[in-house]
């Protein structure tokens, strides 16, 4: 497995990329929401898969970094003339439970469904949302930021456990 937590400059311009390629056909169009709305999907999808501590989930976060770190390397020196292999500040989530797992997996899933059942530029939008969330998260701001997520996913998944072994209810 070769995978990695670190990110590197070029993995961060290869993000910035794809999230300006992103953004910039809403900012110069009507600015709809539903333009952003598949990416924000892929992008929630990864954060879940950020907070899982290893398995299939964990691994495909972590070898996107490496992805990212590769392309956008190579971009950057391509572009500028430049080496871009500084490594950032890492950060990670930490602390989901395996209540939380549970919804991790959903949430995943059900993006995974959306991007079936989504148009050509909605799949595109969510895999773009995907890559970059999942490079994102492992800077420590973006993290830093959503370091409440692990919580609220054990959260969900401690209601969910809770509601079918009829806690509660009765």
């Amino acid at each position: 497995m070769n995978a990695t937590s670190t990110l590197t400059l070029g993995g961060l311009l290869a993000a910035l990329i794809v999230l300006t390629c992103n953004l910039h056909p809403w900012w110069t169009g009507n600015r709809e929401v539903k333009q952003l709305a598949a990416f924000g999907k892929g992008f929630g999808a990864a954060a879940c898969a950020a907070a899982c501590p290893g398995g299939i989930l964990g691994w495909a976060h972590s070898r996107t970094g490496t992805v990212a770190n590769g392309a956008g390397e190579r971009a950057g020196t391509a572009a500028t003339g430049t080496t871009s292999g500084s490594g950032l500040t890492t950060g990670q989530l930490t602390g989901m439970g395996a209540t939380g797992a549970v919804v991790a997996v959903i949430a995943v899933l059900l993006v995974v469904l959306s991007y079936k059942a989504a148009g050509k530029k909605d799949q595109k939008r969510i895999l773009g949302g995907a890559f970059v969330g999942s490079v994102l998260c492992l800077t420590a701001g973006v993290a830093g930021a959503l370091a409440w997520l692990p919580g609220a996913l054990n959260g969900a998944g401690d209601f969910v456990v809770a509601a079918v072994q009829g806690a509660g209810i009765l």
